[in-house]
């Protein structure tokens, strides 16, 4: 397998060491609009196999299976030619979803299998956006599915943490722990705290703000009585109780895929996605909101065009520096209840916890971006060596969850299950 990884940020960073530990692949080219970053994350590959030797990499030389560009995802050409010319035969987006359409449209023009961990963007409905869903997650690239049935290739969308180990752990409960389902919530909640220069507690998010703007301030979607409809930003609050030290933490609604690709293929009465902000957190969203820092549309400073929300997103620390000065554990989860297959009422939850500071000594990644780039690699493994097969556009809900769970296990980052 060659792989073109366009995106050297903060889980683009991480995929790399995650993936040097493996042998299931031929050679990654790491992408980035910023050349000289996706070099850095390869040089720093390098050195880490010199020094690590047989034990992790490949060889005591250093890892050759890396390589890095530049390029701009979104120049589909451009992108286009990057798989020719490397013989990439799989494309894997870590960039912003807002690429993610020139990205697919390239991966399916050279006949590259594509693999994202966010879908394609949504829009309001421009008259009921609160009660509605517009164009929804996802929709731009399940409508081309026919087209990558056609040639016979996979489009693998929404194969992160969340979504993506959350999705397994949805159709794992399907399949093994349940008879019937009531209701599936995806909850992700942190007790992680980043610290500023003065040793005081920062305001420094851990994923890109782009994205998270994106999915915040949306219209949030809930899938229910055999349909989707939408609510306001921040609705729906309610405390949970997250394992290993966690503990209580407020948890609201917010857009996000899983809501969106789990009823495609898990039968459930409701689905929901509820995050833990935190009230500053919130706030700050509503205010760049009222502001209109969240606007993506360009505006003119000084003679230049200039996103509003690119501004605030360059104003930020970059979440792949922050691991130093981070400390807690984060985890993502999914909550299901219904009928357990005794036939008896049953709840459970199912998690994923990363230390920040195993995270930051076994890889040099911060929590957050690690706990999001292991599980595509894990995904690409099992595509590598034939145990996950399938063509057109599909999510991980599509797949037999056993082996992915069992080889997330291998990769020394274990799953948890917690009856409610």
């Amino acid at each position: 397998m060659r792989i073109l990884l366009v995106g050297a940020g903060g889980v683009g960073s991480a995929v790399v060491p995650i993936a040097a530990r493996r042998y299931f692949f031929e050679h990654i080219v790491v992408a980035d609009y910023d050349r000289s970053r996706a070099e850095a994350v390869v040089s720093k590959q390098v050195r880490v196999s010199k020094q690590v030797g047989s034990e992790h990499g490949p060889d005591t030389a250093g890892d050759t299976r890396f390589s890095a560009i530049g390029l701009d995802a979104g120049d589909q050409e451009a992108v286009e030619a990057a798989l020719r010319e490397h013989r990439c035969d799989v494309l894997f987006n870590a960039v912003d979803p807002r690429f993610n359409m020139s990205l697919f449209r390239a991966a399916l023009n050279v006949g590259a299998h594509y693999l994202d961990m966010a879908l394609s963007l949504s829009r309001p409905h421009p008259n009921r956006p609160y009660e509605m869903p517009g164009v929804k997650l996802g929709d731009e690239q399940f409508a081309m599915a026919p087209q990558w049935e056609a040639a016979g290739k996979l489009a693998l969308v929404g194969m992160g943490v969340e979504p993506g180990l959350a999705d397994v752990f949805a159709r794992y409960a399907a399949d093994h722990l349940f008879e019937s389902i009531d209701e599936i919530g995806i909850r992700d909640g942190a007790n992680l705290v980043v610290e500023g220069p003065d040793g005081e507690e920062a305001f420094a998010p851990t994923f890109s703000i782009w994205t998270t703007i994106e999915e915040c301030l949306n219209p949030p979607v809930i899938w229910e009585n055999g349909g989707w409809h939408t609510t306001e930003p921040f609705s729906e609050p309610e405390v949970f109780d997250f394992p290993e030290g966690i503990g209580p933490v407020e948890c609201v609604n917010v857009e996000h895929e899983e809501v969106l690709l789990v009823p495609r293929w898990v039968k459930a009465g409701r689905v929901t996605f509820k995050y833990g902000l935190g009230s500053e957190f919130i706030e700050v969203l509503r205010t760049l909101h009222k502001l209109g820092l969240d606007s993506t549309e360009p505006v003119r400073v000084r003679g230049a065009e200039v996103s509003p929300r690119d501004v605030v997103a360059a104003s930020l620390p970059d979440p792949a520096t922050l691991g130093e000065r981070m400390r807690g554990k984060t985890c993502a989860g999914t909550w299901i209840k219904g009928v357990g297959v005794d036939g008896e009422p049953r709840e459970v939850y199912l998690y994923h916890v990363v230390d920040n500071e195993w995270s930051m000594r076994e890889y040099g990644a911060q929590a957050v971006v690690w706990q999001t780039a292991v599980h595509p690699v894990v995904a690409l493994e099992l595509l590598a060596r034939g145990i996950w097969k399938g063509e057109g556009v599909l999510g991980p809900e599509a797949f037999d969850p056993l082996p992915f769970l069992d080889l997330l296990n291998e990769y020394g980052s274990p799953w948890g299950m917690r009856e409610q």
